[in-house]
């Protein structure tokens, strides 16, 4: 005998679902946060996301650098039957001014005081690291990121130079450090073979949290007319970040053998690279994350 199940009724319970954390000392609505990209990097961007749900933002890295950006500064790897499988981009820092920025994050403090913004900030030496971290606190940050890992930076000893280098990635954390009492998390590049080794070196000097991966040093679509690799501007080509569900693999590898590492076993871990749904954010959490990012998956 079979039972057509449209004919019964069936009462669900309707219970409110928390989905609220506690990362690094700070209580948050959801563990899920746009990560520190063009989709964070203004107001209204993450006003909006904010009203639609979001936990909080890694709000766009913050400098004293004037920064001009390239166009077009995208690319896309593609596949049959997918619009992208992976996403290249030769983005910088915020190109915002100092004074923006800090009006940004102190105007979406005052209008989303639930929501958690951590700074993203990136300093050419300790001086500046420790000012920045400490202006970041006093317009209402709840939480710094340390960019030590961004591929693509004109200047040399910055980014992904700092994250390759443990002493560099030390002493920056201790300079930071030094200007809040935030917490403070430092962002790990996987351009570099042991994440692990500057991880350690980031948390013996202060940090309370590790966020991984950044974007993956590359080039991408060779134009065989030209020789030149995507995106080109002017007639010329550069290295830059990859991004998107293709390097999902290669964020949980990293994340995995932090794990395994007794001096990192318990630190918190801000994970992100790859996440286009919610399976993928429950294998970060699998692997030990405690808060999620994206920026692919939204754009």
């Amino acid at each position: 005998m079979f039972c057509n199940l449209y004919d019964l009724h069936v009462e669900v319970p309707e219970n409110e679902v928390d989905l609220s954390i506690d990362f690094c000392g700070v209580h948050c609505e959801n563990p899920f946060f746009l990560s520190s990209s063009v989709v964070g990097s203004n107001y209204d961007m993450v006003a909006k996301a904010f009203s639609m749900g979001w936990g909080g933002v890694a709000f766009k890295t913050i400098s004293l650098l004037e920064i001009r950006e390239a166009s077009p500064r995208f690319s896309a790897l593609s596949k049959e039957g997918r619009s992208f499988i992976g996403f290249k981009n030769i983005e910088q820092l915020s190109d915002h001014t100092y004074e923006e920025n800090l009006d940004y994050l102190r105007r979406l403090k005052r209008d989303f005081p639930g929501k958690v913004i951590i700074a993203s900030i990136m300093g050419r030496n300790e001086t500046e690291w420790t000012r920045l971290a400490a202006d970041m606190e006093a317009v209402g940050a709840d939480m710094i990121e340390c960019n030590f890992s961004c591929p693509q930076m004109a200047e040399e000893g910055l980014g992904a130079e700092i994250g390759e280098n443990p002493e560099l990635v030390a002493r920056y954390t201790a300079a930071v450090r030094k200007g809040t009492r935030l917490p403070v998390l430092a962002k790990m590049t996987p351009n570099i073979n042991r994440m692990e080794i500057p991880a350690k070196a980031a948390v013996a000097a202060g940090a309370d949290g590790i966020a991984a991966i950044n974007t993956i040093r590359s080039i991408m679509n060779i134009v065989l007319d030209s020789f030149l690799s995507e995106p080109r501007v002017n007639g010329q080509s550069i290295e830059g970040g990859y991004s998107g569900k293709a390097v999902k693999p290669i964020a949980l590898r990293f994340i995995n053998e932090m794990r395994k590492d007794s001096a990192l076993a318990k630190v918190p871990i801000s994970g992100m690279g790859g996440i286009e749904n919610w399976r993928d954010a429950l294998e970060f959490l699998l692997m030990g994350c405690r808060n999620l990012q994206i920026t692919t998956a939204v754009m």
